[in-house]
């Protein structure tokens, strides 16, 4: 089989009712679904077995989280050259895998591609987590054409060229399993949360490139795991986001680089503070606590780089979101 689609669940019985049929549907005969189960407590498994005995099913023992959890999954995969990573709220229309798979069978540099990503409930509109492609800025934020920032854009077809980007959302993006292997899969320490945007890196840094392919179109509902509101997500954002420029930036850039980010997450924190959000600003201070922590662990993971990222905007979108500049083509 030359594709193989691995959704992981977590007590997510009603997302894959709602949205499993359309990826059935949608595969090809040349593709295969697959939900990797991360200990669910819910009926999730016998539902699948039930109404779709051709889903390959991945039992782990527990939660593993996002990031160690496709580890374990994909370490189980076989028989497939290339997996699609895809969570489980998300609708895929027909004809929305050929242009992925083709992406890698015509590009033998790319590493992974993603898809363009729209809302679910808002469907002329891109959505947060992706978009058409994500970026970074100098000072290690993430952001896509089609977000900035919390502002999103309609999608009036401004983005549908297929270009390289910095990162593709782990939402859904399709990758080679032997380049997956060959990075280390996630950093499972990550839990979860730009899991997916330290692995693009690393793929660059290798030499690989990641791409966007907007003739592929999926909706994400979003918020599925963790919403925005939620102290933990707030956690696991600020930790990983330095966890990951610890580990990835060239040392010119470390010591100046981390120090700016440390102090706006204090700014942050003091807004949260101002608003009367005290879980907030202890998710702030914990995410601090334990990165300091683990530097001598991040240290050991930190990678050569062969070759130079493209994608890293080499100004601040903080700065340019606060003169009011939150389209993506207003950006340079």
């Amino acid at each position: 089989m030359k594709c193989k689609v691995v959704i992981l669940n977590w007590n997510g019985r009603l997302h894959l009712e709602t949205y499993l049929p359309s990826v059935v549907e949608a595969c090809p005969s040349w593709a295969g679904v697959v939900v990797a189960d991360n200990g669910s407590t819910d009926d999730s498994l016998s539902f699948v077995e039930t109404q779709f005995p051709m889903v390959e099913i991945v039992r782990l023992p527990q939660n593993y989280g996002f990031a160690e959890g496709y580890n374990r999954a994909l370490a189980q995969v076989a028989d497939c050259e290339f997996v699609v990573l895809l969570n489980s709220d998300i609708e895929t229309p027909k004809g929305w895998l050929e242009p992925l798979i083709s992406c890698l069978e015509n590009n033998s540099n790319v590493g992974a591609v993603a898809p363009k990503l729209r809302s679910w409930c808002e469907r002329d509109s891109f959505e947060y987590a992706g978009a058409s492609g994500g970026f970074i800025d100098v000072l290690g934020y993430p952001f896509c054409r089609g977000r900035i920032m919390s502002t999103v854009e309609k999608d009036n077809g401004q983005y549908d060229d297929a270009r390289t980007v910095f990162w593709a959302s782990g939402a859904a993006f399709a990758c080679r399993l032997d380049v997956f292997r060959q990075m280390g899969g996630f950093d499972g320490d990550f839990f979860a949360h730009q899991e997916e945007i330290d692995l693009c890196w690393r793929m660059w840094k290798a030499g690989y490139e990641v791409r966007v392919e907007p003739q592929s179109v999926v909706y994400h509902l979003g918020g599925g795991t963790l919403p925005n509101n939620s102290p933990r997500k707030i956690y696991l954002n600020h930790r990983n986001n330095l966890s990951m420029l610890y580990k990835n930036l060239e040392p010119s850039k470390r010591w100046w680089v981390l120090p700016i980010r440390l102090l706006l997450d204090g700014a942050s924190a003091f807004v949260y503070m101002c608003q009367g959000n005290l879980p907030f600003v202890k998710a702030v201070w914990q995410a601090h606590r334990d990165f300091f922590a683990r530097r001598k662990s991040l240290r050991t993971k930190r990678t050569v780089q062969l070759a130079s990222p493209q994608g890293i905007y080499r100004g601040s979108i903080v700065l340019r979101a606060m003169f009011g500049r939150k389209r993506f083509d207003k950006m340079v």
